[in-house]
């Protein structure tokens, strides 16, 4: 077997059957539906629940498996008598070592190391807490999410769906998560609007087809929950639903189901996108201008050769003439990959502050592994020229 069905459930304190009684009232359409999706995956009787959470331990490069065999959840922090509910959980274990060998296959690292507490958070006890009501023979494989590309997060999804089948089990997938937390902006309300048609329409390229810059002023939450959600259900045809939606202290929060039917190859979204990203690549690096391809040329010489290059010849005057600071930025896949700048010039002319912040940017960002080589053709470069200082009271 293998994902027998998929949730996307929200994540609020007044939301669990235990709290918030004076608060229930405004929100009766998420809890009925919280509710009815308890009842679907009671119907299911999945063997294991994997659930992602954007509140669970999180790193940068690595997804954090659920470790051990065993872990509390414990809502008593937000309000939740001890007696009234403490029920403990017990980890998958052999889905927890069998998703990290798969997920090494495709070179995804993930395991169940974590610095932090890596019991269960607030994010997935909060589906829990109903889905406990109705069905309770279940183990639980808690999955945590990191910083690296969406495709990572769609490919560790993969990496699921393939764990499921390698142990043969009966599989339902839980992502938590809100939608946008700044519904209240233009941003947060676009968002809100066009994930919850994608989730109505199935439509999972829509969820990485997001513009970077406008998940940064919109506050999404659950977004890389619903991509590694996409990833597991890869290649099939789903019943989507969107039992409801509304908005509860400023955030979107959505309940939605999805149960996978027969296999569509129309439905392998990362190809899709990839081929969309190659695409956006080559029209951006049709406009590169003289700066950009400067800082290009220099990194991709030194990454191939481990040397710095010599300046090329035929410059435009304004880049050998001219002192200035320059920051040079890289991004792969939307995300930051790189940046280092001078405030002022430390070189001769612009042209040499481009040549060697761009091998900075790309080998001593402390917040970066070095860029190698099989990177270089998905990296896009932005220079900024600084003015000169201006005195202020």
């Amino acid at each position: 077997m293998s994902i027998t069905g998929a949730f996307i459930m929200p994540q609020v304190p007044i939301i669990p059957p235990q709290t918030g009684q004076r608060e229930k009232k405004k929100i009766q359409k998420t809890i009925a539906s919280c509710k009815e999706i308890a009842k679907r995956i009671a119907a299911i009787k999945p063997d294991t629940i994997v659930i992602t959470s954007p509140h669970g331990a999180m790193s940068p490069d690595y997804f954090q498996i659920s470790p051990g065999c065993e872990a509390n959840s414990d809502l008593t922090k937000l309000g939740v008598n001890e007696e009234e509910f403490q029920p403990g959980v017990e980890y998958d274990y052999d889905f927890a070592s069998t998703l990290q060998a798969e997920a090494a296959k495709y070179g995804i690292a993930a395991g169940t190391f974590s610095k932090v507490d890596a019991g269960l958070d607030h994010g997935a006890n909060f589906p829990l807490s109903f889905i406990h009501e109705q069905y309770a023979d279940f183990k639980i494989a808690r999955v945590g999410f990191s910083w690296l590309p969406i495709s990572d997060h769609y490919v560790f999804g993969e990496c699921i769906s393939k764990a499921a089948l390698i142990l043969e089990k009966n599989i339902v997938f839980v992502a938590s998560g809100n939608l946008s937390h700044k519904e209240s902006t233009a941003e947060g309300a676009v968002f809100d609007d066009q994930i919850t048609k994608a989730v109505e329409n199935g439509d999972f390229l829509k969820f990485l087809t997001f513009d970077e810059t406008f998940l940064n002023k919109e506050g999404e939450c659950g977004l890389r929950s619903f991509i590694i959600m996409a990833g597991a259900l890869d290649g099939k045809d789903v019943k989507s639903e969107l039992l409801s939606y509304e908005v509860i202290l400023g955030a979107g929060h959505g309940v939605a189901s999805f149960i996978p039917c027969e296999s569509n190859e129309d439905r392998r979204f990362l190809d899709i996108y990839k081929k969309l990203e190659k695409s956006q690549l080559i029209d951006i690096k049709a406009t590169e201008d003289e700066y950009v391809k400067l800082a290009k040329y220099s990194i991709e010489y030194f990454v191939k050769t481990g040397k710095t290059a010599d300046l090329p010849q035929d410059l435009p005057l304004e880049m050998i003439s001219r002192k200035a600071g320059v920051f040079v930025s890289l991004k792969k896949h939307g995300n930051l990959r790189g940046c280092i700048g001078t405030i002022t010039p430390v070189t001769r002319n612009i042209a040499g502050e481009i040549l060697k912040n761009a091998v900075n940017a790309a080998t001593k960002d402390p917040r970066f592994e070095p860029v190698n080589e099989t990177e270089l053709t998905e990296i896009v470069y932005s220079v900024d020229v600084l003015s000169q200082s201006e005195p202020v009271s």
